[in-house]
């Protein structure tokens, strides 16, 4: 397997940690979403993008994490049970919300001046990120895990939310509102597959 992205999409990362949890062999390479092998692979030209072993493309991180998780092994990152996979989804979607604002966020600030859409903008964002983060905090509580007792995509993805967090907007503290999910993002930052992405 290869996966197509670039080392700066939380949504590449989010798969980069799913497969090496999962101890899948795969080929990791840095290119942009207009590469050709990405346009090969995903006819929406977005990264990730995963080339499996027949040639074939998958796209979108939460159907390439399903697709890693299904070949089996530990950890299992998609519970079978329907409620607790509703829930590690729902987490899911969570982090995933967080990191869509902070892309726009993101994308709003790289643009030309003319081209931005100001203040009020980046402010309706920011209450998403805020409001996601608070859900993460009550959600968590004094849990080990994000859900259930063993590590799930759900802390793949509030890890992965979080990674992009204080790498997009570091002036926002959010460790001094969220001190429970801080402790727990502290932990999940000491897994290898974590580390591994540099």
């Amino acid at each position: 397997m290869k996966l197509l992205g670039s080392s700066r999409s939380p949504y590449v990362q989010k798969v980069r940690i799913a497969l090496v949890e999962k101890g899948h062999a795969f080929t990791y390479e840095e290119v942009a979403p207009t590469h050709e092998e990405v346009l090969g692979g995903n006819p929406l030209g977005k990264i990730p993008t995963l080339i499996r072993a027949d040639g074939s493309g998958l796209y979108d991180s939460s159907v390439i994490a399903d697709y890693v998780d299904g070949f089996g092994g530990a950890p299992t990152l998609i519970p079978t049970d329907f409620e607790s996979r509703i829930e590690v989804r729902r987490w899911e979607a969570l982090g995933d919300g967080i990191m869509d604002a902070l892309v726009a966020i993101a994308h709003d600030k790289r643009g030309a001046p003319e081209q931005q859409r100001g203040p009020d903008y980046i402010a309706r964002f920011e209450r998403k990120v805020e409001a996601g983060l608070a859900a993460m905090e009550n959600d968590l509580g004094d849990k080990p895990f994000c859900f259930g007792g063993a590590f799930t995509l759900a802390d793949i993805a509030c890890a992965s939310a979080l990674l992009y967090l204080d790498r997009s907007m570091p002036e926002l503290n959010w460790r001094e509102k969220h001190s429970v999910l801080a402790k727990h993002f502290a932990k999940l930052s000491e897994r290898p597959s974590i580390k591994a992405l540099g």
